[in-house]
């Protein structure tokens, strides 16, 4: 991509690049020199909106902030305007590499704006794009949500129960008898929206054995791009891809490492119970023992393989098949 420096900003063929700082109250937007803030809300957005469209923005880089980010992401992509929303540590680290130890909302939009000047550039650019996020899908998200925080709170009660005292105990199985009629709610609510919206997408993972309703529903809401990106690109946006780290004469350790926690969280448990009962996972993991891998190596082997399977399996719209998989390679 051609650049050229207009007003101090590297710019490229699409225009200005920003960066968009986000708190619960407020935005912090920097674009090229112009410093805003506008209030984290519909109208808010809508002045965003409006000074990201008349300084022809190329792309807006946010950080991701457990969800207050999300409304003006999804107003700037119904815009029609390129966003990567990053995680919080690749936005401190890039602040890290530039020097700048400081931490303040303006400064912080500020090199969010500069990494958005990296991003653009960059030979892979599509691949720091967020996609967009379908209402349906966005629901389905916040539906898992908290069904995940009703799960962890009868959890934190169960575990009080264990040494509480008479009275107490009474007030606590209160508590969890509540809580079961919640996760019992949310879960009926989660089965509606996800025959009416992903029913295809639901039959063809529940083929696979090991794959189950949590690991189904977590793939679904937190992982758009499954059966969209290549098996390596899936396997790096999950985290269970070997990352190199050679320097010179030094050839290092292969580890995994990074990608979305939650996601990998589930395929591991998904992969945990599908080298006992599904055949393909459990040759596959055999074999990795059979030739010496040691048995962590082997397990994030067979969590690769099977994203790398349930990848496939929906871009190409087709069922579990055994046969398809079993005499894959070990490097599969």
């Amino acid at each position: 991509m051609n650049m050229h420096q207009q007003g101090g900003v590297a710019t490229g063929a699409g225009g200005r690049n920003a960066g968009v700082d986000v708190s619960k109250q407020h935005l912090d937007v920097c674009c090229g020199d112009v410093e805003r803030r506008v209030t984290n809300d519909a109208g808010g957005w809508g002045e965003l909106i409006a000074l990201l469209k008349s300084a022809q923005v190329d792309l807006v880089v946010v950080e991701a902030t457990g969800g207050y980010e999300r409304g003006a992401v999804c107003a700037m992509q119904e815009a029609q305007i390129s966003v990567a929303r990053v995680n919080p540590r690749q936005a401190r680290d890039f602040a890290k590499s530039m020097g700048v130890l400081a931490k303040t909302d303006q400064v912080d939009a500020r090199l969010l704006r500069d990494f958005a000047d990296v991003l653009a550039r960059h030979q892979d650019r599509a691949r720091f794009i967020t996609p967009l996020m379908e209402e349906a899908r966005q629901e389905l998200a916040e539906l898992m949500t908290r069904r995940r925080q009703l799960v962890d709170m009868r959890v934190a009660e169960n575990n009080r129960l264990e040494h509480a005292g008479k009275s107490a105990a009474r007030s606590i199985v209160s508590v969890i008898k509540l809580l079961d009629k919640q996760l019992a709610a949310i879960d009926a609510h989660i089965d509606d929206h996800m025959d009416r919206h992903f029913k295809t997408q639901r039959v063809l993972l529940d083929s696979v054995k090991g794959v189950g309703p949590v690991t189904i529903l977590t793939l679904t809401a937190a992982l758009p791009e499954l059966g969209r990106l290549g098996r390596r690109q899936i396997a790096k946006l999950v985290g269970v891809a070997p990352l190199a780290d050679d320097s010179g004469g030094r050839q290092g350790k292969r580890r995994t490492w990074g990608g979305r926690s939650g996601v990998r969280a589930v395929v591991y448990m998904a992969a945990v119970v599908a080298m006992r009962h599904n055949p393909v996972i459990r040759e596959f993991y055999e074999r990795l023992l059979a030739v010496g891998k040691p048995k962590k190596v082997a397990i994030v082997a067979c969590m690769r393989k099977l994203l790398t399977i349930l990848n496939a399996m929906l871009r190409d719209q087709a069922m579990w098949n055994a046969s398809r998989h079993l005499n894959a390679s070990i490097g599969a």
